[in-house]
């Protein structure tokens, strides 16, 4: 029996690597798609290298999608790749919309192209919420996007729509509000969080600096939400779907948490700096995942502070090994 091919882009990222690892328990055949650059980290799917294809294409090159489509026909297409951090966003404005936004473009109209029976998943963000309107915020919550990466991925979303819509496509986007793992990038406030607080705890650091401490996310583990993305798929129709906890927690509960797990407070090492506010602060998101429970069957399995504390875990246990402590 052939197994059934699933083209990842972004699959050196986080979600991209927990994906890959729930397609292979699928029986799939995973197919990965990266940019050829000299800074391509392979860290977080090494353990899996060997049971999937690594292949070359740019969400900026339409035609290097084409051909990787034509050369491998899945029938499944997540799109996770893009410029994802929104920091960076406001200092590569341009680039972002580049990727981030007509990279999204690009990638459907390769699908069309190539063969628009394929199924496709677009990862939409919390972020196109920015400054709320409703809370909790739904699949119906109108966008106030407050920074380029957010702006772009108001037109990845929309631009999945019409292509929907407009050609008959089996296209979803997944509204995933924030997911952490050990695997998130150090840039990301709550992987920063959890590495400073292994080194101050192993005498490696003595301080850590933050902006807005108050700022509250609806925070959930990417293994559980990766299988949301799946499901998504697996439906008999195409739709969009929120991806959350329903919960929320602000900044400063996170470092609470993660000091705390080992047996130190915060207060007495975090620093507020100006350098890490934002030009637009998004001050509350939390998602009601009501819809994906109900039609996916998709819940969150990891509590938030189990997650904290994982995190806090797995970076302790990388610093001892890498200073062979």
């Amino acid at each position: 029996m052939t197994k059934k091919v699933a083209l990842v882009t972004g699959i050196t990222g986080q979600d991209g690597s927990y994906l890959a690892e729930h397609l292979l328990a699928q029986g799939y055949r995973v197919v990965g798609m990266v940019r050829r650059s000299s800074t391509v980290n392979f860290e977080r799917i090494k353990h899996i290298q060997d049971d999937i294809e690594l292949v070359t294409g740019d969400l900026l090159d339409e035609v290097s999608l084409i051909n990787l489509l034509q050369t491998y026909r899945p029938s499944e297409v997540y799109n996770l790749a893009a410029q994802s951090f929104v920091q960076t966003s406001w200092a590569q404005p341009v680039f972002t919309g580049e990727a981030t936004a007509l990279g999204v473009t690009r990638i459907l109209d390769a699908v069309r192209t190539v063969d628009p029976s394929i199924r496709f998943y677009q990862a939409s963000s919390s972020e196109m919420f920015g400054k709320v309107v409703e809370v909790p915020q739904t699949e119906n919550t109108p966008f106030y996007p407050r920074s380029p990466y957010g702006v772009a991925k108001v037109y990845g979303h929309w631009i999945t729509v019409n292509y929907r819509e407009s050609y008959n496509m089996f296209a979803c986007s997944g509204i995933l509000f924030n997911h952490e793992s050990p695997r998130r990038g150090r840039e990301f406030v709550t992987r920063k969080i959890t590495d400073a607080v292994a080194r101050i705890k192993l005498g490696l650091a003595s301080e850590l600096r933050l902006g807005n401490l108050e700022a509250q996310r609806d925070w959930g583990f990417a293994g559980d939400y990766v299988k949301a993305m799946y499901l998504m798929l697996q439906q008999d129709q195409p739709d969009d779907f929120v991806v959350s906890t329903g919960e929320t927690h602000s900044v400063r509960r996170f470092c609470e948490i993660a000091f705390g797990h080992v047996g130190l407070n915060y207060a007495d090492y975090v620093k507020l700096d100006e350098r890490f506010m934002r030009p637009a602060e998004v001050d509350l998101l939390i998602g009601d995942p009501a819809k994906a429970k109900r039609v996916l069957g998709w819940q969150p399995e990891t509590p938030f502070e189990q997650l904290v504390t994982m995190m806090v875990e797995a970076d302790l246990e990388l610093l001892k090994h890498e200073y062979r402590m």
